[in-house]
């Protein structure tokens, strides 16, 4: 989602109008889904429980359209406040409800339907790693990462997004990627050693 969304579709979808409804939820979606596999990760192999976040976030946004009001922020402010409330109440469901599950029946036959056990390890294991440096990231600077390089908004709809200027987030992005790449490169170097 970019600063590109129509402002008379946003009016229109405010207004109940369903075809306007649907086509505002058509451009946002992706970029829910992406943020909320960004912020949720993977759990047990699979971003199933991200997209039901992302779904939920929709009907809240649904919900929420007849309040909105333009105020002067761009409409992905009011977009990603919802996200991330919700991402939110479902990591605290996650901590109140971490219990193992029994494990599916396995199959007879090979499933070719998802990738080998060793891109799967690969997978698992590069995703693990990004969220182990990102969790080292302060919240701020995490959130600004997530919403401009997994989500693509602008450094303005991030400003109003996490409350601050255009030109702060872009010296905070700055700032999170050179930690992450001198996290990376410790890691690498504990890695060789």
């Amino acid at each position: 989602m970019t600063a590109s969304i129509d402002t008379d579709l946003v009016r229109r979808a405010a207004g109940r109008d369903h075809d306007a409804m649907a086509a505002l939820l058509t451009e946002l979606r992706p970029g829910l889904v992406r943020y909320c596999r960004a912020r949720l990760g993977r759990i047990g192999g699979a971003y199933t429980t991200a997209d039901d976040v992302a779904q939920e976030v929709c009907l809240a946004l649904l919900r929420a359209l007849p309040t909105y009001r333009d105020v002067g922020k761009p409409f992905s402010a009011f977009v990603y406040g919802i996200a991330a409330h919700k991402v939110a109440d479902a990591q605290r469901a996650a901590m109140r409800n971490a219990v193992t599950s029994p494990v599916a029946e396995i199959g007879d036959g090979p499933d070719t339907t998802v990738p080998g056990p060793e891109q799967s390890a690969e997978r698992s294991d590069l995703a693990r790693r990004l969220s182990g440096l990102l969790a080292r990231l302060p919240e701020t600077h995490r959130e600004i990462v997530l919403l401009r390089v997994a989500v693509g908004l602008s450094a303005d709809e991030v400003g109003q997004v996490v409350g601050m200027t255009a030109a702060a987030v872009r010296v905070t992005q700055s700032r999170a990627l050179a930690k992450l790449r001198t996290l990376a490169g410790d890691a690498l170097r504990e890695v060789a050693a």
